[in-house]
């Protein structure tokens, strides 16, 4: 097994757990914030737009069943990463698209994945390509929303769309 990791984020982590949860070779995936200047944050503090932080999910997967490439293609393939600060109607830098990288080889990986993605948008991919310090878990109750919370409305009304999209674009793909 060759045990790699990815820290990613499309607007809610809720929403990003819960497609990375659902991807063939994915070990983990951790809603969590990075980015930021504050140490040990809540997401109350993240919410305000102060600590600078985003809500991310970190990924840990084996390199042997799924790219790093494979996994940022489908990241571009479920959320909008051409609008600034927000995905739907969830806005603020918390909610910004952001890719972390931990070294020159990985950053190269994402500046070649956000190009490729280039050519299925019209308007310009605005994700963020930022080195990696730290990541922070959310509290317990962020964790494995969608799993636990199914029919609540947000998980039906944005979290459920986001599945279907990667299901169908990304079958190959499917747990």
């Amino acid at each position: 097994m060759k045990r790699e990791r990815l820290v990613l984020g499309g607007g809610c982590f809720w929403c990003v757990e819960a497609v990375y949860s659902n991807v063939k070779g994915v070990l983990s995936a951790v809603s969590g914030y990075a980015g930021g200047a504050r140490a040990n944050p809540s997401y109350e503090s993240v919410c305000t737009g102060a600590t600078g932080h985003a809500e991310v999910v970190d990924i840990e997967f084996d390199g042997d069943v799924v790219t790093r490439g494979e996994l940022l293609d489908i990241f571009f393939g479920v959320h909008n990463p051409t609008t600034l600060n927000q995905q739907g109607a969830d806005k603020g830098t918390q909610y910004r698209s952001v890719v972390y990288y931990e070294d020159s080889e990985q950053k190269e990986v994402i500046l070649s994945a956000i190009s490729k993605a280039q050519e299925s948008f019209r308007d310009k991919i605005v994700t963020e390509v930022s080195v990696l310090s730290k990541v922070f878990p959310a509290e317990d109750y962020h964790q494995n929303y969608f799993q636990r919370n199914p029919s609540q409305g947000y998980c039906q009304a944005v979290i459920v769309p986001k599945l279907q999209k990667f299901m169908t674009n990304f079958p190959q793909n499917l747990e």
